[in-house]
């Protein structure tokens, strides 16, 4: 008859071959969520880099707008200045031109 313990024997391998296979499983899972980690910090990296970016772009803009702001209100009050030497010039020549008559 068999021995028992031959067959505990071919048991005994059959489970450390299916924990073997388990452990090896399990590993290649966490490789793969190593890599995903990896390749999500790398994803954070970008965006952060991303998002100085942006500030920078931002931050420029903002003293472009304050420049062509201050500009434009130049331009508005040298607009206003000239206009009311128009209407000066034309109330004056009105003026003469009333006199002659």
């Amino acid at each position: 008859m068999g021995s028992p313990h031959g067959s505990h024997h071919m048991t005994g391998e059959g489970g450390l071959d299916t924990a073997v296979k388990r452990l090896a499983l399990a590993l290649d899972a966490l490789d793969a969520a190593v890599e995903r980690r990896r390749e999500a910090d790398r994803n954070e990296d970008t965006l952060a880099a991303q998002v100085q970016l942006l500030g920078a772009d931002r931050a420029r803009l903002a003293d472009k707008l304050d420049n062509e702001t201050a500009l434009a209100r130049e331009l508005r009050d040298a607009s206003r200045d000239v206009a009311a030497r128009l209407d000066q010039a034309i109330a004056e020549v009105q003026a003469l031109l009333g006199e002659g008559e």
